[in-house]
């Protein structure tokens, strides 16, 4: 008798995975100022940290693309828990080792980098192959995890330096890679789908030329540019624009924020079943665009910061929301698709707050006006939903 696949332990492999990914996006910054005080390393060079982290993304989802389907899910998925270790690890040891500190720093995060940019790409579609009821729910709570790995990475590293100091950030790094080091024996034993067999998915050129597609990506780069103007903005806003100290700022803006955004993708992993995805997406960003307007516009310290914790609630369900919406209109788009998707929101991620930034400076560094520029891009959201709807039917 054929023994019942556990695809629950592959559900719980790809959760460790996206606290995988939200360590190594949200670890690194946490030190930014140990790095300048230990390794006398400017903040413009720091600067540079964040930028090689999201742009070596970027390039792992375009050649993911090509290459994730030959090498197989659980080759990559398992290369990415293990480079993600090495370099947590690496970022332990590799600034003392070397003669130029920061030159270690990045090789660790270019290498971390590689394998959050594979879990970006894979950990969608392994959970989307799997034979799970509520595709979307699921799909949902999976990526709430990702916000749940932010908060504890953020609370579990303030606790560690609370008690232990800043000093001792080499045991704390090598505490954290311990996650996708662990992870990687799950990866080896859990059962692993394809999301199409071998010949039945679209190819890149089929992909590129569907209109819906296209769509489709327009929505993940609103998405994604949604989402992170926030999340790079939020401290600095609170700080600066409200008048709050950094540690209110912090807890009020970034880590509620985060906390909002998981309640918000487990709330829709419990209920989506019985909610029309495109109804979900459009109020996601109608609240939104009223969070970006309400942080922006209000003359009252207390609302700004409720907009900015409420814009986690508005966009937490926007990302696999619009991955589940493809994968229903596009179900032969394969790990492409995927790919092309994580690319356009990472497209979003960078590209936002960038955007936001050089508004603020153009107005002389009021972030209250970037802030209120950046309310442009769930709207834009809202008018790709309208288009879905009107060319493409309404069911998702």
């Amino acid at each position: 008798m054929t023994k019942a696949k556990n695809y629950k332990k592959t559900l719980i492999a790809c959760y460790l995975g996206f606290i995988t990914q939200a360590i190594s996006a949200n670890f690194t910054p946490l030190l930014f100022l140990t790095f300048k005080s230990t390794y006398g390393i400017s903040l413009e060079m720091i600067a540079i940290i964040p930028m090689v982290f999201y742009l070596t993304q970027l390039l792992v989802d375009l050649v993911a693309v090509k290459f994730a389907d030959r090498i197989g899910y659980r080759t990559c998925v398992i290369v990415s828990q293990v480079v993600s270790a090495v370099g947590l690890i690496l970022m332990a040891f590799l600034p003392e080792l070397l003669p130029n500190p920061f030159v270690g720093i990045l090789i660790s995060v270019i290498l971390y980098a590689i394998g959050s940019g594979l879990i970006e790409v894979l950990l969608s579609p392994i959970v989307e192959a799997c034979p799970f009821e509520n595709k979307a729910g699921v799909m949902s709570l999976l990526h709430s995890f990702y916000c749940w790995g932010a908060v504890g990475t953020i609370l579990g590293s303030t606790l560690f330096f609370a008690i232990f100091g800043t000093e001792h950030w080499q045991i704390l790094t090598l505490i954290w890679a311990a996650v996708p080091l662990i992870n990687t024996f799950n990866f080896f034993t859990c059962p692993i789908e394809r999301l199409v067999e071998e010949g039945e998915g679209m190819r890149i050129g089929q992909l590129l030329r569907l209109p819906l597609f296209m769509l489709m990506i327009l929505l993940m780069i609103c998405v994604g540019a949604s989402e992170a103007t926030m999340t790079q903005w939020a401290s600095a806003f609170t700080e600066s624009a409200l008048g709050v100290s950094k540690t209110i700022g912090d807890l009020a803006g970034p880590c509620m924020f985060a906390t909002l955004m998981g309640v918000a993708r487990v709330f829709y992993g419990k209920k989506g079943e019985r909610i029309d995805l495109t109804k979900v997406l459009l109020v996601c960003g109608a609240m939104a665009v009223a969070c970006y307007l309400l942080a922006a516009l209000s003359p009252i310290s207390i609302l700004g910061l409720i907009g900015c914790a409420l814009c986690g609630l508005a966009v937490g369900i926007m990302w696999p929301g619009t991955i589940s919406l493809s994968a229903k209109k596009c179900p032969k788009g394969g790990t492409a698709m995927f790919a092309f998707l994580a690319l356009a929101g990472d497209l979003g991620a960078a590209v936002g707050p960038t955007v936001v930034g050089a508004v603020a400076d153009a107005v002389g560094g009021n972030l209250k006006t970037g802030l209120l520029f950046a309310s442009v891009f769930p709207a834009v959201l809202i008018l790709g939903i309208l288009l879905l709807i009107k060319k493409f039917g309404k069911q998702a």
